[in-house]
């Protein structure tokens, strides 16, 4: 899913104004006419306290900040092109909310958030978190003879020998021969790369999701656009006279049932009604904060609580 929010400047407690919101939908707003959405915030828009298990979340904040709060009691806050690699595992309860953090300035809000499966071996593992700060993430930086750049962001796998961080160790995406890539790219104007040629196996999407258009194999693509590509090929991108961003997402198949049902990926029905089972009855851990959609306080500054007492914070 990708996000893209024009929230308005702060009223002091990081919430929409409340004429910004008179009218909205207090059940659900994903009202996309609209400059901003609420989702299932009340006043800090957002996704309150909900439940996960079988499969990781990868939230790639690009604009703006996300506040994480979970059923271990573990929290966060991150943005400004960090991104937060969860594996929910055998169930977890957690909150990502978008505080206003700024009053005196608008606070635009952009992320990807991706779901990647995890193998049925994996499904029950325990949850956690973990962060990939912005400055630790490599940047391949490819320059052609006119000196046009294409900029691309190695959130997991790897680009011309340059690997990225490690991801959970649970995930499909750990083991590098799963060829799992995650890339965010910007293209200057004129300026090209080449995605390699990897398996006849491989599943390869790119997303050109803004800018005016890139042309492939002499096919010229307009924005929003995704588009399903040979992973077994060597595939050349040249950029139109605007600059262009892409996400790129490729892996090979885990090659196994799954079924995605509400906030559960499984791989049987029957283990979609467990799932449901389980959270009614132990509510994963339960929820040990006082509200549904904690925040951080407005000057928290991005960090990433893991335990009592070990913090992360961005170099």
């Amino acid at each position: 899913m990708h996000h893209l929010d024009f929230f308005p400047k702060g009223n002091g407690d990081m919430e929409v104004p409340k004429d910004h919101i008179k009218d909205r939908n207090p059940n659900g707003d994903f009202d996309f006419d609209n400059d901003f959405r609420m989702y299932y915030g009340k006043t800090v828009p957002g996704f309150p306290v909900h439940p996960h298990r079988g499969f990781e979340t990868v939230t790639i904040v690009l604009q703006g900040f996300v506040d994480h709060s979970d059923s271990a009691g573990l929290s966060g806050r991150y943005g400004a092109g960090d991104v937060q690699w969860m594996t929910a595992g055998k169930g977890m309860q957690h909150a990502e909310m978008f505080p206003l953090v700024n009053d005196d300035k608008d606070n635009t809000l952009e992320l990807f958030q991706v779901w990647l499966n995890l193998p049925s071996k994996s499904k029950f593992v325990d949850p956690h978190y973990k962060m990939l700060w912005n400055e630790d993430i490599p940047i391949v930086v490819e320059e052609n003879e006119d000196g046009n750049k294409a900029n691309i962001n190695v959130i997991t796998g790897s680009y011309n020998g340059t690997n990225s961080l490690d991801p959970n160790p649970d995930s499909w995406a750990f083991d590098r021969d799963n060829h799992v890539n995650i890339w965010t790219i910007h293209l200057e104007p004129g300026a090209s790369f080449t995605l390699p040629k990897v398996s006849d196996t491989l599943n390869r999407t790119l997303y050109l999701y803004q800018g005016k258009n890139i042309k492939i194999d002499e096919t010229t693509i307009d924005s929003q656009a995704t588009l399903k590509l040979a992973g077994d090929q060597e595939i050349n991108v040249v950029n139109g006279n605007k600059d262009s961003y892409l996400l790129l997402l490729e892996g090979e198949p885990i090659n196994e049932p799954a079924i995605n049902y509400g906030p559960f990926v499984m791989n049987t029905m029957d283990e979609i009604n467990e799932a449901y089972k389980d959270y009614e009855e132990t509510k994963f851990g339960g929820w040990p904060w006082d509200r549904v959609d904690p925040v951080n306080p407005s000057d928290s500054g991005r960090f990433a609580k893991y335990g009592e007492n070990n913090i992360d914070i961005p170099k």
